[in-house]
């Protein structure tokens, strides 16, 4: 099986703790549902530094990149039905799901 990576990108902050605590129960029910699918389920982001092609180094990301979880598949449609399942669209945040490319030495 193919190892695909799930990003999450932007997402709206909760606006109470109520609603962080129903968002993440929503989550991890999710990521539960897929067993011994996922890989590497949470993988939040914080603190990010862009570091630009002429050495500058700015804080924030210019791709709004929040986390990302690591899951295998069988094919590239099957880690997309997956991934539109996920939570995380809810709280106005994007997904993209991508194939990891295994590089030998």
């Amino acid at each position: 099986m193919a190892q695909f990576i799930i990003t999450y990108l932007g997402g709206n902050q909760p606006e109470t703790p109520e609603e962080g605590r129903g968002h993440f129960d929503k989550y991890i029910k999710w990521i539960n549902a897929l067993g011994e699918t996922v890989i590497s389920a949470m993988n939040p982001l914080k603190d990010t530094h862009h570091i630009a092609p002429d050495g500058v180094v700015s804080s924030g990301s210019g791709t709004q990149m929040s986390g990302f979880t690591i899951i295998e598949a069988a094919s590239i449609e099957a880690a997309v039905e997956i991934t539109i399942t996920c939570p995380f669209t809810e709280i106005g945040g994007s997904l993209e799901v991508s194939e990891l490319v295994q590089m030998s030495d």
